[in-house]
C-alpha cells in the first residue's frame, strides 16, 4: 500500500518505522533534512507543507491510498486532510491533541453535512489511552484487554507471578473454565503459540481468548484479590486523569486524583462530581501515606513526565500498592518500568498506533487487534461459502497461528481440534505477525 505521512514528528517516526518494510511511504515535512533517526528508514521525503497543493501533488504521484496527518499542529493536520481530498480520492487519518477539536470533528453535527472533503478518521491518542487503561482496570491482573463481537468474545493478557496457579504448569494440565483457551505466551520478550506440552514460567505473559463470561470467570480465578475494583488513585490530572476519573464515577469506583497545579485542581473539582481532588505532588511520600495510596485497589500514574511517573510508581509500590498502571511517552522505557515493579505500562502513542493499524485494511484479512507489543495480531477471517466443512486439526494453518473463536450466526464457539469450521463462519485467528500472509491462503478455494 502507498501511504503519505505528513509530519516528521515522534508519531510520524513511529508510523514510518512500523510500516516502511511492508508499505511504500512518502513523508511530507517542511524541513529540508529529516531528523537523523529517519535516515535508517526506507521512506521517500518530499519537502514542503502538507497544506500546500503542489507539495501534495508531488507526494501523491504514485496514487497513495492513505494520508496520515500527524504534525504537531492540529489545525495544520485538519487543513492537510481537507487539501489532499481536493486532488485525490484518498482515505484520511487526522491526529489531534485537543479535546475540543476532536469533539468538533466527530460530533453528530458534523455528520449532518457530509461532503467529499470530510476527514475519514480522527485519532486522539489520549482518548484512546484512557479507553485502554479503563478496560485493563475492569479486569483484575490484566495487562491488556480487547473486546470483540460487542464483548461476547474477549482477549485477556496476564502476567504470571510467583503465586499464580499457572506458574510452572503445562498448558495441558491447566484447569480453565469452559470456553477459554491460551492462544499465545510471551517468554523472554518473544511471543509464540503454545502447545499442550508448553510450560508456563514465572513472568511469562499469557494471552487468553474466550467468551466474555468465561474470561470474567477466569479473571476471578486468577486474581488473589476481590474481583471488583472499588477504589483508585490517579496521579496526574491532565486529560487522561480527568477522563479516567469521570469514567470511574460512572462505574461506581471511588477515585482520588492528585495534581500539583492549583488551577487544574479547581477545574477538576468543578467538573467531577464524586472524585476527591487533591492538590499536591505525587512524589510526596507523606501525602501518599496520608491518603492511604498503598491500600487502594489500583494506582494509575498518568502525568506527562515519564521520570515522575516512574518515581510515583516506585513510591506507591513501597507503600504496598498491589497494582500499578503507569504511562510512558517513550515506548523504550516499557521494559525498564516493568523490571522495577510496574504491573502495566501504557503509552498514548502505542494506543494510537494500534488504532491506526486497526483502521488499515492492508490485507484480505481484517486486523482486529495488535497484542504483545505488536508481535501478535488478531485477524478476522470470513470463511467462503464454497469452503468444505473441515475440522480445526485438519486445517493447514501456519505453525504460529491458532483459531481463538468462531462466530456462527449469533453463537460464539471457542474451538478445539475436533471443532468443525463451516462455510460462512467468521474466525478470530491469533497469529504471530510474521505468519499473517499465509493464513488467507488456507481458506481460498
Amino acid at each position: 500500500m502507498r501511504l503519505i505521512v505528513f509530519g516528521a514528528t515522534e508519531v510520524g517516526y513511529m508510523i514510518a518505522g512500523r510500516l516502511c518494510q511492508e508499505h511504500d511511504i512518502t513523508l511530507v515535512d517542511e524541513s529540508e533534512r529529516l531528523p537523523e533517526k529517519f535516515n535508517a528508514l526506507d521512506v521517500r521525503h518530499v519537502t514542503g507543507s502538507g497544506t500546500d497543493i503542489s507539495t501534495l501533488e508531488n507526494a501523491d504521484e504514485g496514487k497513495a491510498r492513505l494520508f496520515i496527518a500527524c504534525s504537531q499542529n492540529d489545525e495544520a493536520n485538519i487543513v492537510a486532510c481537507w487539501t489532499i481530498k481536493k486532488i485525490s480520492d484518498i482515505e484520511t487519518v487526522c491526529f489531534v491533541s485537543r479535546g475540543d477539536i476532536y469533539n468538533n470533528l466527530v460530533s453528530d453535527v458534523q455528520h449532518r453535512y457530509h461532503t467529499r472533503y470530510d476527514i475519514d478518521n480522527v485519532i486522539w491518542p489520549e482518548q484512546l489511552l484512557t479507553e485502554d487503561i479503563f478496560r485493563i482496570i475492569l479486569v483484575p491482573e490484566a495487562l491488556d484487554v480487547e473486546y470483540f463481537d460487542g464483548g461476547r468474545t474477549k482477549l485477556f493478557e496476564y502476567r504470571v507471578k510467583e503465586d499464580s496457579p499457572l506458574c510452572n504448569m503445562r498448558v495441558m494440565d491447566c484447569d480453565f473454565p469452559d470456553n477459554v483457551i491460551i492462544v499465545g505466551i510471551t517468554h523472554d520478550s518473544s511471543l509464540s503459540i503454545p502447545r499442550g506440552q508448553t510450560m508456563i514460567r514465572l513472568d511469562d505473559k499469557v494471552v487468553f481468548m474466550g467468551t466474555g463470561q468465561a474470561l470474567d470467570l477466569l479473571a476471578v480465578q486468577l486474581s488473589k484479590k476481590k474481583n471488583k475494583i472499588d477504589s483508585a488513585v490517579i496521579i496526574g490530572g491532565g486529560n487522561v486523569g480527568f477522563f479516567l476519573a469521570r469514567q470511574m464515577e460512572q462505574s461506581g469506583i471511588r477515585a482520588k486524583i492528585i495534581d500539583h497545579d492549583e488551577k487544574r485542581c479547581a477545574f477538576l473539582a468543578m467538573n467531577l462530581g464524586k472524585s476527591l481532588v487533591l492538590q499536591g505532588d505525587g512524589t510526596d511520600i507523606e501525602l501518599l501515606e496520608e491518603e492511604a495510596v498503598g491500600q487502594q485497589d489500583v494506582v494509575i500514574c498518568v502525568t506527562n513526565n515519564d521520570e515522575k511517573n516512574l518515581l510515583c510508581s516506585l513510591l506507591a509500590k513501597k507503600l504496598g500498592a498491589q497494582r500499578i498502571i503507569t504511562r510512558t511517552s517513550n515506548e523504550r522505557n516499557g521494559d525498564l518500568f516493568e523490571r522495577v515493579g510496574v504491573d502495566v505500562v501504557v503509552s498514548p502513542r502505542e494506543s494510537a498506533m494500534k488504532e491506526l493499524l486497526n483502521l488499515m485494511e492492508v490485507r484480505d484479512e481484517d486486523i482486529l487487534a495488535f497484542v504483545a507489543g505488536g508481535q501478535g495480531e488478531v485477524l478476522r477471517i470470513e470463511v467462503p461459502e464454497t469452503f468444505p466443512d473441515t475440522q480445526v486439526m485438519d486445517l493447514r494453518l501456519p505453525e504460529q497461528a491458532i483459531i481463538g473463536a468462531i462466530k456462527r450466526g449469533r453463537a460464539v464457539l471457542i474451538p478445539n481440534g475436533q471443532t468443525t469450521v463451516c462455510a460462512g463462519d467468521t474466525l478470530k485467528v491469533f497469529t504471530h505477525t510474521e505468519s499473517t500472509d499465509s493464513i488467507q491462503d488456507v481458506f481460498k478455494i
